[in-house]
């Protein structure tokens, strides 16, 4: 069903003239004649009665006039919702992210979002790349955060490269290792490692600097997702945690946390990137927030000033 002709119809019926209707319509008369007779044609039954000058509903057309009420309110209202949406003032968002990703860029993400769109509600999830890759394909997310080096290859996901993070150790402030002139890397292990999960092969590389043999990966007394608590867990007994080292400023500015000087140990990073589905285009809400999050890692770049 045409929209304007049941404009048109509606304006018939208001007016009761088709010379006035015609004028609201901004139409000749002859057009909204042929258009309420198109109406009537495609309906299969008159709409209106004609008495000379005036122009009366049918019982039919009574039928099919409040119902035409209610269909243009719901299109001006789904136009209205349209255009909001395209502007970014309604809508939703939801992403997931991991603990890194999620400790240095998820406070500053939400309060920009808050601040310029506080219509648009937000859901973010925090956890490893497996649950949040299976929360993506079955588009519970938008798009998620993650370290790509955990995440297998798979032709249903397009994953940008964010930034690169550095690792490195941290202990509390007075950790018997912090008495030591040099720290080797096998000391560490003999208070216990505790970090996020980490890739295989990251963890191999690892417990060849601590000296293992025969590829034998870092061992790690907790292995947990949630960076609060790692932190927590370093700060209140003498565990060594692997944290990225823009998720732990706050902490070590406040002296909470010490990193460790490890010389002989390799550098290590966390490579973070977004992950959306491929074919999927995202709204423009997210779009937002990618975009949004690619400025933010490029000012975290050396010689940004950040």
């Amino acid at each position: 069903m045409d929209l304007h002709r049941l404009q048109h119809v509606i304006a018939l019926a208001e007016t009761g003239h088709f010379g006035r209707a015609a004028l609201r319509a901004h139409i000749s008369q002859s057009a909204l004649s042929r258009s309420i007779q198109a109406a009537e044609r495609e309906f299969g039954f008159a709409l209106f009665d004609r008495n000379g000058a005036s122009v009366t509903p049918t019982t039919a057309g009574k039928f099919i006039i409040e119902r035409a009420h209610k269909l243009l309110f719901d299109s001006r209202c789904l136009m209205r919702d349209a255009d909001l949406y395209r502007e970014r003032r309604i809508g939703a968002l939801a992403f997931g992210t991991g603990p890194y990703s999620g400790a240095v860029f998820l406070r500053t993400l939400l309060i920009t979002l808050r601040q310029h769109f506080p219509q648009v509600q937000a859901r973010a999830v925090m956890g490893g790349s497996d649950p949040l890759l299976a929360q993506l394909k079955t588009e519970e997310l938008d798009f998620f955060l993650g370290d790509m080096r955990t995440l297998r290859s798979d032709a249903d996901l397009v994953v940008t490269p964010l930034v690169q993070m550095e690792a490195a150790f941290f202990v509390r402030p007075g950790h018997p290792l912090l008495a030591e002139a040099v720290i080797t890397p096998a000391m560490l292990l003999t208070h216990g490692i505790a970090s996020v999960r980490a890739p295989h092969d990251v963890k191999v590389a690892l417990g060849k600097a601590m000296g293992l043999q025969n590829d034998t990966p870092v061992p790690q007394v907790i292995e947990l997702d949630d960076l609060g608590a790692l932190k927590d867990i370093a700060m209140q007994t003498d565990t060594v945690i692997g944290c990225a080292v823009a998720a732990t400023h706050d902490e070590v500015a406040t002296r909470r946390l010490v990193r460790l000087q490890v010389p002989a140990m390799p550098p290590m990073h966390a490579m973070i990137g977004i992950v959306v589905l491929r074919g999927r285009t995202l709204s423009p809400m997210a779009q937002w927030a990618c975009d949004h999050l690619q400025q933010r890692a490029r000012h975290m770049l050396p010689g940004s000033g950040a």
